[in-house]
């Protein structure tokens, strides 16, 4: 919510407006949000006895039926649109399907919108409601790692435009954000270790004590879904808790003085300096915290080359990336893509690096000075340094797959008899289903259980008023989607959608590069 102080004084040529936009918005941590004995997002509606959800469709094959019985519960009309996002459909066409269900909702101008998903689809709503009579509110409760840890501190709202990155967006602050951390009960293992990269950056330059309580507990807080899975002791219960709720802090603290993006010295943006080609450039994109984490390992290397961080810290900050399964390096990462990046970050960054790096641990500085035969250096020693970790530093689960894409949906086995192996282990999904990387049916990836049992045939089904998954003919036509096994097609409005794929801010795809739109095959 937003508050707007100005004044107006007349001078000799005309007049001049001085105004300050106040800016207020309230996290809640609350585990079990759709409970029914827990009033506190119903009470956001009560004022208006109904509530239009955009959702990701994922969440809603898992948690629909529980969501409808929740406002069922406290008497509040539901409405829903589903939708599935990834970077590929992050556009503009996927903003009109979700404009289009607002104006057949009817939204009044100071109804809040629930937002329910990862990032991606807290982006494209996000603008969605700020585009819509030029402010809507909206609440957000964020399920995924991402989602809770680093895309609910941000005001910043956005769609990809053609091969430009977040190229339209606004800043648009909800109402409220509800931080629910028993969501990661479905998500598989795959997907908590790419969002742990996300507080491995901020404690890595800003937060000392949470880098030590990562470091204690790596394995366990990925292994347990941070504490949320069946089995999880109170100490990593605890101590996950503790580090959701430092990391969160601590960005907040940061980013609240710098809302606006004035200032473009950023802490946050540790290992968002190159990270934009690693995304890009392998064949099968790479996951955005293993993206992020090869950027921070060759941060890190670049730091202690400089004398910025000691030989002992250096080693805990890889150590810690490697007992997590990230990133540190990739096989095409090389001087070119080095250069290509760097060039690419110079022309968003104002014409300067401005490259975060820890110095020391727990600390940051920002390095402009740094000569492209010092980067090309530090590479080559991070190459070598590599050498001594497993799989030479690249990631276990590091590509992007179904429950990355936003438009292809993982319900069938993989492997015969219903079964897939994950990081060595083998999980029987023939009971259930894995939808874009959230359970389905009681049986999640990696062993996790899904809270409630979805199968369709119930009012949240019959309360859907648009599914983006399905081929639709909605309001001045925009059908965003895929239905299940929907071959995309190669013209046309869905294709458009499809097609718009990231690429480094402020430049046209990778300068030379060959791009990969893919559906992570």
């Amino acid at each position: 919510m937003s508050d707007l102080q100005a004044s107006v004084t007349e001078t000799k040529a005309g007049f001049h407006v001085e105004g300050y936009e106040k800016i207020e918005y309230d996290f809640t941590f609350l585990d079990g949000v759709f409970s029914k004995e827990h009033s506190n997002l119903a009470d956001c509606y009560k004022r208006w006895g109904r509530c239009l959800a955009v959702m990701d469709r994922n969440i809603f094959d898992v948690y629909g039926e529980q969501i409808q019985t929740y406002f069922n519960h406290h008497e509040l009309d539901l409405k829903i649109h589903k939708t599935m996002i990834g970077e590929k459909a992050k556009s503009i066409d996927t903003l009109l399907s979700i404009v289009d269900s607002m104006n057949e909702f009817g939204v009044f101008r100071k109804e809040p919108v629930l937002v329910v998903g990862g990032g991606l689809v807290t982006d494209v709503a996000g603008f969605a409601c700020a585009a819509y009579r030029r402010n809507t509110n909206f609440i957000r409760v964020p399920t995924t790692v991402i989602g809770l840890i680093d895309a609910s501190v941000s005001i910043k709202v956005a769609v990809n435009y053609g091969n430009y990155k977040n190229r339209l967006g606004a800043y648009h602050a909800p109402m409220h954000t509800f931080l629910d951390f028993s969501f990661l009960r479905t998500l598989p293992e795959s997907q908590i270790r790419n969002g742990f990269a996300e507080l491995i950056k901020i404690s890595t330059c800003a937060h000392l004590e949470t880098f030590d309580l990562l470091d204690k507990h790596c394995e366990d807080i990925i292994k347990t879904a941070f504490g949320r899975a069946d089995g999880a002791t109170e100490e990593v219960r605890a101590a996950s808790d503790k580090i959701n709720r430092y990391g969160i802090h601590e960005m907040l603290k940061l980013e609240t003085p710098n809302l606006h993006e004035i200032g473009l010295d950023r802490v946050i943006a540790y290992g968002h300096t190159w990270s934009p080609m690693h995304e890009l450039v392998p064949d099968v994109p790479l996951r955005h915290g293993h993206a992020i984490s090869i950027d921070m390992a060759y941060s890190a290397t670049l730091a202690n080359m400089r004398g910025l961080v000691n030989d002992k810290d250096y080693k805990r900050i890889l150590g810690l990336f490697s007992r997590a399964g990230l990133s540190m390096d990739h096989h095409q990462f090389d001087e070119d893509i080095l250069d290509k990046g760097t060039k690419a970050i110079l022309k968003t960054r104002d014409g300067k690096l401005r490259a975060a790096v820890p110095a020391p641990l727990g600390q940051c500085v920002f390095l402009n000075d740094v000569a492209e035969d010092e980067l090309v250096a530090a590479l080559r020693k991070h190459k070598q340094v590599m050498q001594g970790y497993p799989r030479k530093g690249e990631g276990i689960d590091a590509s992007v797959d179904a429950s990355d894409t936003g438009y292809t949906m993982n319900i069938k086995p993989t492997e015969p008899n219903g079964h897939k192996e994950m990081n060595g282990h083998t999980h029987d999904y023939t009971n259930g289903q894995v939808v874009n990387g959230h359970a389905v049916n009681r049986h999640a990836a990696n062993g996790y259980k899904a809270t409630s049992n979805h199968s369709g045939g119930n009012d949240a089904d019959s309360n859907v008023v648009k599914d983006d998954a399905v081929k639709l003919n909605g309001t001045n036509g925009h059908t965003n989607g895929v239905s299940n096994g929907f071959t995309p097609p190669s013209t046309g409005k869905l294709a458009n959608a499809l097609a718009h794929a990231s690429g480094p801010e402020g430049v046209d795809g990778l300068q030379g590069v060959e791009q990969h739109h893919t559906n992570g095959n």
